[in-house]
């Protein structure tokens, strides 16, 4: 497998880490423009109605009065925390993994992410990822884009940013402690896939046998 382009999210899509777990390098994308309606601020959890997402609030560029509301690269996005948005996403979390076999064995680690502020939504993101890349034992070798470019030469894996994106890509169950709920659901946040399989998530991200081309 060649090297993957992908965009920093909040807590990664287990299809997201899959792709990078399985690439010998990774290219963050840094110089995209901001787009509504992604996991650039978005990640989504199992809840006892089913999927739930938690949003960061995000600030929005101001518009020029000429030449209207100005394009906003991603890396440029400040978060809004005019409110507190970490500790309702925190409170969700343990709401919805509370009884999980695995909830208790990663708290400690989790949880201060949730109460240290930060303005930088790509800050915060990459924070994000680096703390469950520990928390797998997993080591890896990843940069940033300098440039945008529309068709690039790596595996061009951007989609996977994209929440409306109809791309279906095929994972194996596990299981989820609320799939009695409302079955099982797939492609939630690694966080998913951590506080439901702990020290296997690694293993299981591995042996995906997911189709990108």
């Amino acid at each position: 497998m060649k090297s993957i382009l992908v965009h920093p999210s909040y807590f990664p899509s287990i299809v997201q880490m899959a792709a990078i777990v399985q690439a010998p390098k990774v290219i963050f994308e840094v110089e995209d423009n901001y787009q509504k309606q992604s996991y650039r601020n978005r990640c989504v959890i199992a809840h006892s109605n089913g999927k739930l997402p938690l949003t960061i609030p995000i600030k929005h560029s101001k518009p020029n009065l000429n030449l209207g509301r100005t394009k906003q690269k991603t890396k440029e996005v400040l978060i809004e925390n005019n409110f507190p948005w970490q500790i309702q996403h925190w409170k969700s979390l343990e709401s919805a993994y509370r009884t999980s076999p695995y909830f208790e064995f990663y708290e400690d680690d989790i949880k201060p992410i949730f109460f240290n502020s930060e303005t930088s939504l790509m800050n915060f993101n990459m924070k994000t990822f680096d703390l469950i890349c520990d928390l797998l034992d997993f080591e890896i070798d990843y940069s940033f884009s300098a440039t945008y470019e529309k068709t690039p030469e790596t595996i061009d894996l951007r989609l996977l940013i994209d929440t409306k994106s109809k791309k279906v890509f095929e994972l194996t169950n596990y299981t989820q402690v609320l799939e009695a709920n409302h079955g099982f659901l797939t492609n939630l946040s690694i966080l998913d896939l951590l506080f439901n399989e702990g020290t296997n998530a690694l293993s299981y991200l591995e042996s995906q046998q997911l189709k990108f081309q």
